[in-house]
């Protein structure tokens, strides 16, 4: 009797291990169609509310600002859209993971009352390489993302000793919302490898870049949570499976669903877009709309809603962010929008 009491046991904690590894692991093709059917086609914006420059200005308890956040969302779910794609920074996650938790359930509480729900993105690669708390002082007049600040920063980025102090901040979030019906995806890393050329010009970072991507997946891997995990594609020739970056080929082979960046004209988009089934998975663009680079909904919606491409174009209400001018605002000035 005793024997075979044992051997359930054994049973029980080899079948209980497998299922764990099972599920820490990479979603399978018919989980993450399963997933997609289940919340059809997803249309919104990245979404920053107009009183704030970055995500630091958005999420610090001294600025935050749910009045304006829940009339934007509000403006958001007048013309249909669905979800909203939201940047997190380490430093407020950092200075009070509780308070910053707080703010994070508020949010998500405005959000839903709109029916949109949240993909949130956990490290950036983009703009200012040296984020700060505090006073986020005034931007550049009408100069493109002149607040906007990376996360975690050049510093703790390129010394990889400090990468070790990131992995709470990854996990404690993910946990804390891991199976939040209000929570749709999550964005491990916007942009990674990203040198800033037209602005900071960072240039250096990428190995150090590519060394968190990795170590992000694996953390958020660890937590398991009930949303799928991705980041998005968005540089270099990734519709040409020979000439895949080491980046590209990360990201396209370890998200549970495909997501990429493309501000090209629709017939360039296309054909960035198309070579992405070859995965087999929900296809998502989280980046797109830059008029003067003749990206725009008129054209870009239809083809995306036609082919179950989910959309996020960038920006949705005018403000402090200043996403209404073009990049090239950087080395040059716009005396009013183009």
């Amino acid at each position: 009797m005793m024997k075979r009491i044992l051997s359930i046991i054994v049973v029980l904690i080899i079948s209980n291990s497998l299922f764990a590894q099972e599920n820490s692991q990479r979603w399978s093709e018919k989980k993450a169609t399963k997933w997609s059917k289940e919340h059809g086609w997803i249309v919104g914006a990245n979404f920053v509310p107009s009183t704030a420059q970055n995500q630091i200005e958005m999420w610090q308890a001294s600025t935050f600002d749910p009045v304006t956040i829940n009339r934007e969302l509000g403006y958001a779910e007048k013309i249909g859209m669905n979800s909203m794609r939201v940047f997190l920074h380490y430093l407020v996650w950092q200075e009070n993971p509780e308070s910053y938790y707080s703010r994070i359930d508020h949010f998500l509480n405005i959000a839903r009352i709109h029916k949109i729900k949240i993909m949130f993105v956990l490290f950036d690669d983009v703009w200012n390489p040296y984020p700060k708390l505090g006073d986020q002082g005034t931007p550049f007049p009408r100069r493109h993302n002149a607040g906007w600040v990376q996360c975690p920063g050049y510093e703790i980025l390129t010394n990889e000793a400090r990468h070790e102090e990131l992995k709470p901040y990854v996990q404690g979030i993910i946990k804390r919302f891991a199976n939040d019906e209000r929570v749709l995806i999550w964005d491990l890393y916007n942009e990674p490898e990203n040198n800033n050329f037209h602005s900071y010009n960072d240039d250096g970072k990428q190995p150090y870049s590519l060394k968190l991507l990795k170590k992000a997946f694996s953390w958020a891997r660890e937590v398991n949570p009930s949303q799928p995990i991705t980041s998005a594609v968005w540089c270099c020739e990734w519709d040409n499976q020979d000439k895949l970056s080491e980046f590209n080929e990360f990201m396209l082979n370890n998200s549970d669903i495909i997501t990429f960046h493309n501000y090209d004209a629709i017939e360039k988009f296309t054909k960035k877009a198309e070579p992405l089934e070859r995965y087999n998975r929900p296809i998502m663009c989280t980046e797109y709309m830059a008029r003067t680079n003749k990206s725009t909904f008129g054209d870009h919606l239809p083809y995306m809603h036609k082919n179950n491409i989910g959309a996020y174009n960038w920006g949705l209400v005018s403000g402090k962010s200043q996403t209404i001018f073009p990049w090239d605002s950087w080395q040059k000035e716009y005396p009013d929008e183009p």
